[in-house]
């Protein structure tokens, strides 16, 4: 993956260059695709979604509304191009 993808949702910006997801807002995180992994769950009964990663030392969790999901057809494809690096990696995860 050579170009960055990008995605907001709220106050967050989401960075994906094909090895580091960056999470700008109130609290910035960085996780590199070895050390990570990310799950998504949902949607729920009300079309809730939550993203959770889990790093070392360190564990995440994030919820959006169905109207916040929806609004961002970006971070799907983000956070889907993340797993998709991620499963391609070997030796990632929390160590």
């Amino acid at each position: 993956m050579n170009d960055e993808i990008t995605a907001k949702v709220g106050h967050q910006l989401y960075s994906f260059d094909g090895r580091i997801l960056e999470i700008f807002g109130n609290y910035p995180k960085r996780f590199h695709i070895r050390h990570m992994r990310l799950s998504v769950t949902g949607p729920d009964r009300k079309g809730r979604r939550t993203v959770e990663i889990a790093a070392v030392g360190t564990h995440v969790t994030m919820s959006y509304t169905a109207a916040e999901w929806e609004q961002t057809p970006d971070l799907a494809t983000l956070l889907q191009a993340v797993q998709a690096a991620g499963d391609s990696t070997p030796g990632h995860g929390p160590g």
